[in-house]
């Protein structure tokens, strides 16, 4: 397993978001985790990738526990989350969104944007993702200027510029219309076969996505996991349907 969490529990003050949550993501997996709105998934993802502490139990990134190692660090050990600096830094450009990332993981924070755009290794990398992701001819573009759709794939992209073995997405596709939802996760998986990605794990709402691309579904209910396994599994889980997935996905 590339990454393990074991008996994760987060409270908030009297709330409890998270009640032993135990899970494994094995290189090649593509995991979505569902839930109802409280289920706990945000909280998970933060757990998961050291932006939040559990108030119990451990997450291990291949072997390695990665409590206080802070997001930076993981990032430079292979796993990474969506940025989301479209909405940091909706003044950047394409370009200098994607530099801004490659940066982060070559460790040149310090140094001004002028100074990057001559950086070749900066420049040349920040040119390969934005090429894997269709972005080549927006690089100019303003991050806040883009359609939807481009927001949502320059969020993934500036996390594929750190070059993870693993990356977690919160809800890649919202707000992205029906139709471009499926162009955004296209362009994400052949993006990961390009670059050799091990493994993915997203937080997803949209069911369709969520059935036609995981390997695993890891559904929560109340901070804790109701039903974990293969998508045939899932579907045929009464539980499930009732509590997560609701009357639509009965009715098919």
């Amino acid at each position: 397993m590339i990454l393990v969490a074991e008996g994760l529990r987060k409270l908030y003050g009297e709330f409890c978001a998270l009640d032993g949550v135990s899970l494994g993501v094995a290189a090649g997996e593509f995991v979505s985790i569902i839930g109802p709105n409280g289920a706990g998934k945000s909280t998970l993802i933060n757990i998961l990738t050291g932006l939040t502490p559990p108030s119990a139990g451990t997450v291990r990134f291949k072997e390695r526990e990665i409590h206080g190692l802070g997001p930076v660090r993981l990032a430079r050990l292979g796993m990474a989350r969506s940025f989301q600096l479209v909405h940091i830094f909706p003044d950047l450009t394409v370009l200098e969104t994607l530099q801004a990332a490659v940066v982060a993981r070559l460790g040149r924070g310090t140094r001004l944007f002028a100074s990057l755009a001559r950086d070749r290794d900066v420049q040349r990398e920040a040119l390969e993702v934005a090429e894997l992701f269709r972005l080549s001819d927006k690089l100019g573009a303003l991050a806040r200027h883009l359609p939807q759709g481009d927001k949502k794939l320059l969020d993934v992209a500036s996390a594929f510029a750190l070059r993870p073995e693993i990356i977690l997405l919160d809800e890649p596709t919202s707000g992205v219309s029906t139709a471009d939802k499926t162009a955004v996760m296209e362009t994400l998986v052949a993006a990961s076969r390009r670059i050799g990605l091990q493994a993915i794990i997203q937080v997803e709402h949209d069911m369709d996505i969520v059935f036609a691309y995981s390997d695993r579904i890891i559904a929560l209910h109340q901070g804790k996991v109701l039903a974990d396994g293969a998508p045939s599994s899932i579907q045929a889980d009464q539980r499930v349907i009732d509590t997560v997935i609701g009357r639509r996905a009965r009715a098919r």
